[in-house]
């Protein structure tokens, strides 16, 4: 089964997200580990995931286990064993939705315009995959409206979810 994964989960397993707790970077920690030693990781064939994480971290794999992530991602690119490459389609009409493959639900216009890749991702891929978030609010904030397009999202930090 395939995952998707905010760029988020890398930055709080390599400590820089200064709102994160040790035991959230542990759990980003862990997931990274068992992705990068069982495959499955879903990319859109546009690049776009990898040159967020590429802006984000890096790949020089220096000691954060983030940048680590991003190397083994950016090694892996070519290897569909691994990492696989689902197709998107970018919209050109000025309209809010960036992909095709991202619902057309208005209550979600406000929705992070540079997560909603991870989103079509996940759509396009029809596995159904968990898109894994540490600390984006974002993500919580629209669960009820993801979940009900069929989009599974999977809290790796629930201390860090919004509580009323």
């Amino acid at each position: 089964m395939g995952v998707v994964v905010d760029t988020n989960v890398a930055m709080v397993a390599s400590g820089h997200s200064p709102q994160a707790n040790a035991a959230c970077a542990d759990a980003c920690v862990q997931r990274l580990n068992q992705i990068m030693e069982h495959g499955g990781l879903l990319v859109d064939e546009l690049g776009l995931i990898l040159s967020e994480y590429l802006g984000a971290l890096g790949h020089a794999g220096r000691p954060g286990a983030g940048e680590k992530f991003v190397k083994w991602v950016h090694s892996n690119k070519s290897n569909p064993e691994v990492v696989r490459k689902v197709a998107i389609t970018q919209r050109t009409d000025p309209g809010w939705r960036r992909f095709d493959q991202f619902p057309d639900e208005s209550r979600l216009s406000s929705f992070d315009k540079s997560d909603q890749k991870f989103v079509a991702v996940a759509l396009a891929s029809h596995e159904n995959p968990p898109i894994l978030n540490a600390v984006d609010s974002d993500w919580w904030q629209n669960r009820h409206l993801l979940q009900d397009a069929g989009v599974n999202v999977e809290f790796l930090c629930p201390q860090h979810t919004p509580r009323k």
